[in-house]
């Protein structure tokens, strides 16, 4: 399609997202920005590349994603980013002040296990699914960056392991608190309710959804629906595949996930 010259261009949103495109973390503010109907662009970094980045935007001596850039500054990690939307776009639907303490609490929850998903998916992963984490990493970066994460894979593979605890006891660990976390969740669910406090949509489910997600493998995700994900990471998802709570979150996806629109993805080349 040919834009008419004379047109005006569309204006740039005021924010911007800098996201992993596999990270939960990632998908629970995209999530949310596009629920609440919120414009951005979203821009995905590589790995390795996001250091600085991150480091830079952030300014707390992390390198964590998303980051959340705006016309007042950045905003670093995903709790801190929903408390700046609550306070700057608030009320909120998706934060209604009635349930945010309950809301609060289990977003809590399911964010302290996302290191865990992390760690225990990689873990199972490294070594017999190598090509399809490479073409993961990769499929937002710019052709040296590409080539430069091929070559050092090795070696970021090893930084990786150190970073995440990527251990057979770390894997251990891993697993039993994602399945103290499932638990939770199917006991919560027990009562036939579709929302997680207060009877509508929050951030608690979205938190909780996204969060689970890897697990889960909804088909409306890009990267967890893709049939590559899904046999790389079966057997590590398998214990928990026919729990109330993997249903769950694919129903949340189906109900209220849809295509993803908000963001517009671009590689750091393009952005």
């Amino acid at each position: 399609m040919t834009m008419n010259p004379t047109q005006p261009m569309p204006p740039t949103p005021p924010y911007t997202l800098y996201t992993f495109a596999m990270s939960h973390y990632s998908e629970k503010i995209r999530w949310t920005l596009d629920a609440s109907g919120i414009a951005y662009r979203e821009v995905c970094l590589t790995p390795v590349f996001h250091l600085l980045p991150a480091l830079t935007m952030g300014k707390r001596g992390q390198t964590t994603l998303p980051v959340l850039k705006t016309p007042h500054g950045s905003i670093q990690d995903s709790p801190r980013i929903l408390q700046w939307l609550r306070e700057h776009h608030g009320p909120m639907a998706l934060m209604p002040a009635a349930h945010l303490p309950e809301i609060e609490d289990v977003a809590k929850r399911f964010d302290a296990i996302g290191k865990d998903v992390a760690r225990y998916l990689y873990a199972h992963s490294f070594g017999s699914g190598d090509e399809h984490i490479k073409r993961l990493w990769t499929d937002h970066a710019a052709p040296a960056q590409a080539a430069f994460i091929r070559r050092a894979y090795p070696l970021i593979q090893w930084a990786f392991r150190r970073k995440l605890n990527i251990t057979a006891a770390g894997a251990a660990r891993a697993h039993q608190r994602i399945g103290q976390a499932v638990d939770w969740l199917d006991t919560r669910l027990a009562d036939g309710r579709t929302y997680l406090v207060g009877g509508q949509l929050s951030t608690a489910d979205l938190t909780a959804a996204s969060l689970l997600a890897p697990l889960a493998c909804p088909s409306e995700h890009p990267v967890y629906g893709d049939p590559t994900f899904r046999q790389t990471m079966a057997g590590a998802a398998a214990p928990w595949q026919v729990r109330p709570s993997m249903a769950w979150v694919r129903q949340m996806y189906a109900r209220h996930r849809g295509a993803m629109h908000g963001g517009v993805a671009l590689s750091p080349k393009a952005a």
